[in-house]
């Protein structure tokens, strides 16, 4: 029996599940209390955060991706990345899972992301997700989606990156949902490179429904839950990224990012 077919809970009440909640709490709170605010500053701090670390790194984004990763091993996960992320301005698109999502892409690639406005408010992950300068979007509002396009176009026309998941939300890590074409338009205005990013949790993607949200679990359960789970590996596969100029129209571009990254999923 895989993985992904067990309930989520099967731990709950075991002594492993409470053994490594009592080693991980403190080193999370540790990871908050000293590692958090020596990431913000590094962040905030000018000249501090544009301190060259060679060609293509600043301190504020090495420090952003340390404490990601860091996050992500104090859950657990073990970090593997199959490809590389492309530099400068690019519209990365990944399948959705759960909020882990953004915690493994910063930790390979700084980047701001579309997220719904509802996370503004999650303890901790909403205020980290505000200075990371993420774009929220008020989920089934027509006007909320046009300004947060025209804030991808500026951000892209200005060389930053922009990270989207194109599924408009999460979906129990069953499937990789349709992806909305109309996120592609920046990309298609500004002209830059779209990579599919396909996010894999467990051995060949076995524990995406243990990762993903429950039914009617709320963000702060699923925290919980995850910090007692057993270690596991986490899977981002950078794939070939597509020049729009050789894909005719956002809908094909969204279909063939879709494609890529379900093929990703699939091997």
């Amino acid at each position: 029996m895989s993985e992904s077919s067990l309930p989520a809970t099967r731990e709950a009440g075991g002594t492993l599940r409470w053994f490594r909640y009592l080693y991980r709490a403190p080193l999370l709170l540790l990871h908050v209390l000293i590692g958090l605010p020596l990431t913000m500053l590094c962040v905030v701090v000018q000249p501090l955060a544009t301190l060259r670390l060679g060609a293509d790194d600043i301190l504020e984004y090495r420090m952003i991706r340390w404490w990601q990763g860091t996050l992500m091993r104090i859950f657990g996960f073990r970090l593997r990345r199959i490809g590389t992320p492309l530099h400068g301005a690019t519209l990365f698109v990944a399948n959705h899972v759960s909020w882990v999502d953004i915690s493994m892409l910063h930790s390979q690639r700084v980047m701001g992301f579309v997220a719904k406005r509802e996370i503004a408010g999650w303890p901790l992950v909403g205020w980290l997700a505000a200075r990371g300068h993420t774009i929220f979007h008020q989920r089934g509002s027509t006007e909320s989606l046009g300004g947060v396009l025209q804030v991808m176009l500026e951000r892209l026309r200005s060389g930053e990156a922009v990270g989207v998941f194109p599924e408009g939300r999460t979906r129990g890590g069953s499937e990789v949902g349709p992806f909305h074409a109309r996120i592609f338009q920046a990309a298609v205005e500004s002209g830059v490179p779209v990579q599919p990013v396909a996010l894999r949790y467990g051995e060949q993607g076995n524990a995406q429904t243990v990762v993903a949200f429950g039914e009617h679990e709320s963000f702060f359960a699923n925290f919980l839950r995850l910090l007692g789970e057993p270690p596991r590996l986490a899977e981002v596969h950078f794939l070939a990224p597509i020049a729009v100029h050789d894909v005719e129209g956002r809908r094909r571009i969204a279909e063939t990012s879709r494609a890529s990254i379900v093929a990703a999923m699939e091997s």
